[in-house]
């Protein structure tokens, strides 16, 4: 076999100094190196034009090659200066809204015609619709402890207590969050160096990652925007468990959040791996209750720290008004007739879709049992009526279930970032709906479903886009498509 011919501009595990000309979809900035052997193109995420970053070398090829962003170097001249504390989970929220809108839809709709084949998706675009708040608009976060602290000053690692977020590009290293990051609840982002200092004074240990072990692990906040409440779960090992006062620890947080506290819950994780809540892990209430309520569109959601919740609650409102209206811009494929909610969580659109007709039948299916049981739950608790859920493969499901063929006129799908499987997605096709709502969290692997669908004999007619994420490069688009 011929040796592959290597690049002469750059080696896997350099680090690079380089101006970011371009922005393509996913939040990668480009790059180009230049010289008398010709143009080389350098990827690095979470990058914007104009900036001069410093990047290390993760993958190469003979004509580009995929970074690893270090650090910006110098900011571009189109970011604006923030009140909030930097955090690697907002690395645009520098930048103007309009500018990060423009970037979105741009890179998006190029993918469509690249990797769908549609080349007059501009004629297609519906709508982009923005996150209705720009900041706090987050319901859930999750901050680390860890053992080992990025200085700023010093320009290096320092073995000291950390409560944040891991330093960008780091596997093993936390930088402290002292201060609002215009993301989550200011409130508990101001209090954090408080209820750090607490835990430090204990004299347990943090997480050190290298070595594995440590007491303190995560911190993880969950917010009703409903009732302004707050749901906290401090997840660590168990050997020093006796010599924690946790009874101090419930009352710090009733004086920092009074009224708005709605539990503390306290979860055992000694597995090594960096999750939250682990497989083998047990949890205790240490005081007030378990769950939050939320309210979407008029309906009531009980959440758990284990349930799935849109993350932005008030964008989530506007990405499931679109879906309901391509859903239902048709009745005549609605009213009396099956509706199919495939990978449908805990049931949200399926609810909707379920108010807002008459008599349609609609049919949830998950791979999740703990999210089924939550859609059931849920519908109750909404007495939504015509609506169904099942606990299954959704491809294996199909063919479980032959009496929906030919009787399913519309079909909700909402897929992980993976998108669906072509095997999965066949068995969809397969059910012969007069129209699909494909609602995608990964544009990417839509734009690839796009393409099978287009071949199958469906239309791509319309396509929304909404930012959930302000000031990452995450986006999510539904599209509209019929037979």
């Amino acid at each position: 076999m011929p040796r592959r011919e290597r690049n002469k501009f750059v080696k896997r595990g350099e680090h690079i100094e380089i101006l970011i000309e371009d922005y393509a979809f996913g939040g990668k900035g480009i790059g180009r190196i230049r010289s008398e052997e010709g143009e080389f193109v350098v990827f690095v995420p979470n990058t914007l034009p104009g900036q001069l970053v410093k990047a290390q070398v993760k993958k190469t090829s003979k004509r580009y090659a995929e970074c690893k962003l270090l650090e910006v170097v110098k900011h571009a001249d189109t970011e604006v200066e923030m009140p909030y504390q930097s955090i690697p989970g907002a690395p645009y929220i520098k930048l103007p809204l309009e500018l990060q809108h423009q970037y979105k839809k741009e890179s998006t709709l190029e993918l469509f015609k690249r990797i769908g084949k549609v080349s007059d998706i501009e004629e297609k675009f519906d709508e982009f619709i923005a996150s209705p708040g720009a900041f706090h608009y987050r319901n859930k976060m999750e901050y680390g402890f860890s053992a080992i602290r990025y200085d700023h000053e010093l320009k290096t690692d320092v073995d000291e207590f950390a409560l944040g977020f891991k330093k960008r590009g780091t596997w093993w290293c936390g930088e402290n969050l002292d201060k609002d990051s215009g993301l989550f609840d200011k409130e508990v982002e101001d209090h954090l160096k408080t209820i750090r200092a607490f835990c430090e004074e204990s004299g347990l240990a943090p997480w050190h990652a290298p070595r594995k072990e440590g007491f303190f692990r995560f911190l993880v906040v969950r917010k009703s925007y409903h009732t302004n409440q707050l749901l906290f779960n401090l997840v660590t090992t168990s050997p020093d468990i006796p010599k924690f006062d946790f009874d101090g620890f419930t009352q710090l947080f009733k004086e920092l959040f009074g009224e708005r506290l709605a539990g503390i819950l306290h979860t055992i994780n000694d597995e090594t791996g960096d999750r939250t809540l682990a497989t083998t892990g047990s949890s205790r209430l240490l005081y007030g209750e378990e769950k939050i309520i939320e309210e979407l569109l008029g309906l009531r959601f009980e959440i758990s720290m284990k349930s799935f919740f849109q993350t932005n609650p008030a964008a989530a409102e506007r990405l499931y008004e679109k879906v309901v209206s391509y859903a239902l811009e048709r009745k005549d494929t609605i009213d009396g007739k099956i509706v199919m909610d495939l990978f449908c969580g805990t049931g949200t659109i399926g609810q909707i879709v379920a108010s807002r007709s008459t008599d349609a039948q609609i049919i949830g299916v998950d791979i999740v049992a703990s999210a089924i049981e939550d859609a059931k739950k849920n519908a109750n608790r909404n007495q939504i009526n015509g609506v169904q859920f099942f606990a299954a493969d959704v491809g294996k499901f199909l063919n479980e279930h032959p009496e929906y063929q030919g009787k399913i006129e519309t079909i909700i799908l909402d897929p992980a970032r993976a998108g669906i499987a072509p095997k999965t997605l066949r068995k969809v096709i397969r059910l012969g709906a007069e129209r699909m709502v494909y609602v995608s969290c990964n544009p990417a692997t839509q734009a690839r479903d796009t393409e099978q669908l287009i071949e199958a004999g469906y239309t791509l007619k319309k396509i929304s886009l909404v930012d959930q994420f302000p000031h990452t490069a995450h986006i999510e688009t539904i599209a509209l498509f019929e037979k």
